[in-house]
């Protein structure tokens, strides 16, 4: 099943999370629960996951940023797409892929890009068959 997170997701996100990155769970502060909630709240902010037998085991974030060019339209950038290692190779994340792409023709986005820290052709060729190519611009990153 492929569907937004709702508030009771974050246990279940954060674990699958530890797998982007090594990123380590964070602890339930007041601070973090603000975030969380801030997140889940935001309209333009969409966190996809997709589920079996209850856990979640792959998930991506669809942000949807207005715009004053292209007619007012908006666009949707991707980020944070991760599948559970044991559940790798099965279409979640593409199914989380074209649940993003959805919301973004539902708020009549006029693009929606995404960005990979990954050089393997494996992935690469991943976002290339869901649609995304890597010819019509060039993404620069500023770490700060």
């Amino acid at each position: 099943m492929v569907r937004e997170a709702n508030k009771d997701d974050f246990d279940g996100l954060m674990k699958l999370y530890m797998q982007l990155h090594n990123n380590p769970i964070p602890e339930k502060t007041p601070e973090i629960m603000e975030l969380w909630n801030r997140i889940i709240n935001d309209k333009d902010h969409h966190i996809i996951v997709a589920e079996e037998d209850g856990k979640i085991i792959s998930s991506c974030v669809c942000v949807i940023i207005p715009n004053l060019t292209h007619n007012q339209q908006p666009y949707a950038l991707v980020e944070n797409v991760v599948t559970d290692e044991a559940c790798r190779r099965r279409g979640f994340a593409t199914r989380c892929l074209y649940y993003a792409k959805e919301i973004a023709l539902k708020k009549n986005c006029y693009k929606l890009m995404l960005l990979t820290g990954s050089k393997k052709e494996s992935t690469l060729n991943f976002y290339r068959q869901a649609g995304y190519n890597s010819e019509d611009k060039t993404a620069f990153i500023q770490w700060i």
